[in-house]
């Protein structure tokens, strides 16, 4: 294994979070956040239409049922504001349900500007919410908004899709705990995860007959070669998905299927893969009810109700403030 440094010169932080993972001793990595380039946005659109990927529509199911609910269990939120946005396709049930109440601003946070101008078409027939876009980080994104929202004006936060499951478990709950500093007590957050189910199930998921994932995970390394003027082969990786069962969950994987030296002009740097090496690129954790608890309680969040999806199981959990 070679990993070179070829200069040093000032980076941008795909460049910097690129020689950091790819220089990593043992496992290489590569950050999940990077996908959502214009063309990976598209790309997971598509996976989320998919027959064997039932997590998207399941927590869609969820908010078409239950928005009515959802939206009076809460004090009625002036802000929402949405960690991860995606096409707003399914945050859409709970916004109307929400703005029959009060006019409301919504915020979405999101990396990804293909995906906030995405979201922002799917909503604006929405006459009585104001969009707010933030291309941001997560929790730069939500100490902005909760600075800039008026004083005693509610806060929901949503952070659906099971983005939660990214995390490892301690880095889950300490992310909800800085979460949690961004907001007052009575303030929501409703929370999606993904629930643990049968691994076939799960594998198939991640790695579709059509290939559609593997297309997701490659355009990681074809998204490189366009910011960073990397030389990555395509053809000389193969998507992999395991479920690992210590930590239930499933890991995405680029595979080099030969020995290759990789060169990454854009981030003054090269690295040397054997044959059969992977770089991880993204963990999907599952959880159990009792888990989600608790992970609420550690975080400074009382859980105030809870759906559940049984056809593909899943959850949606309200969180309040304390």
């Amino acid at each position: 294994m070679l990993t070179t440094a070829i200069a040093t010169l000032p980076l941008s932080k795909l460049a910097l979070d690129v020689r950091a993972g790819l220089s990593k001793p043992g496992q290489k990595e590569l950050p999940c956040s990077y996908f959502y380039d214009e063309v990976g946005s598209a790309l997971f659109e598509v996976i989320t239409h998919l027959p064997e990927y039932g997590l998207s529509r399941a927590g869609e199911r969820l908010l078409r049922k239950h928005a009515s609910a959802l939206a009076s269990q809460m004090r009625a939120p002036a802000v929402v504001a949405e960690l991860g946005c995606g096409s707003g396709r399914k945050t859409r049930w709970l916004l109307e349900a929400l703005s029959r109440r009060r006019h409301l601003t919504y915020c979405p946070i999101e990396i990804s500007a293909a995906a906030l101008a995405m979201c922002k078409r799917q909503l604006d027939d929405l006459d009585s919410l104001t969009f707010v876009g933030f291309e941001r980080e997560y929790l730069d994104g939500l100490e902005e908004v909760s600075a800039l929202r008026p004083p005693d004006a509610p806060l929901l936060v949503l952070f659906l899709g099971s983005t939660i499951g990214n995390f490892f478990r301690s880095q889950g709950v300490q992310f909800l705990k800085l979460v949690r500093q961004n907001l007052m007590p009575g303030d929501s957050l409703l929370l999606a995860t993904d629930l643990e189910k049968p691994v076939r199930q799960l594998l198939l998921a991640y790695d579709d007959p059509l290939g559609v994932t593997a297309a997701f995970n490659l355009n990681l390394l074809a998204r490189l070669n366009r910011e960073l003027e990397a030389d990555f082969r395509l053809d000389l990786f193969r998507h992999v998905a395991r479920y690992n069962r210590e930590e239930r969950r499933v890991e995405m994987h680029l595979q080099s299927i030969s020995e290759q030296t990789v060169t990454i002009p854009g981030a003054c740097f090269a690295v040397t893969l054997k044959r059969g090496e992977t770089i991880w690129t993204e963990s999907s954790h599952k959880y159990n009810l009792p888990e989600i608890l608790e992970m609420a309680r550690q975080s400074g969040f009382r859980c105030d109700a809870q759906w559940l999806d049984e056809e593909w199981p899943f959850a949606h959990t309200l969180l309040i403030a304390e």
